[in-house]
């Protein structure tokens, strides 16, 4: 199983954290459409790393939210025609779902529901 978990002192770190999800999530769309892109236009791709890093901000508030996301994509490839290649390159970012969200804002409805009292043991 795995299991999401905070840092200390909200968490035993024994997890990511949620902003660390979000992160993976992004680099592995990027990943999985820069990877389709090529597998389209026959170009040979023999690995691929993909590092993702990010940092904090404070929002006026005061509170922590993520303020940067960066992914490196390093690619092995075999013989292409440049023009494929220069083509994945304009395309493959607008087709990541996650990343496109993100960079969009996503809208959220939060509703709270009060469980309901236990029964008196």
């Amino acid at each position: 199983d795995r299991y999401f978990d905070e840092p200390t002192p909200l968490g035993a770190g024994t997890g990511p954290n949620a902003a660390r999800v979000l992160a993976a999530a992004v680099g592995n769309c990027l990943s999985a459409s820069y990877l389709f892109c090529l597998q389209r236009a026959r170009i040979e791709v023999r690995d691929l790393h993909t590092t993702v890093t990010g940092s904090y901000v404070r929002n006026p508030q005061g509170r922590l939210r993520i303020g940067h996301l960066r992914v490196q994509l390093e690619p092995v490839l075999g013989p292409g025609a440049p023009e494929r290649l220069a083509r994945c390159l304009e395309l493959f970012e607008d087709f990541c779902v996650v990343t496109q969200s993100v960079r969009d804002g996503v809208e959220v409805d939060v509703s709270v529901t009060p469980a309901p009292e236990a029964a008196p043991v």
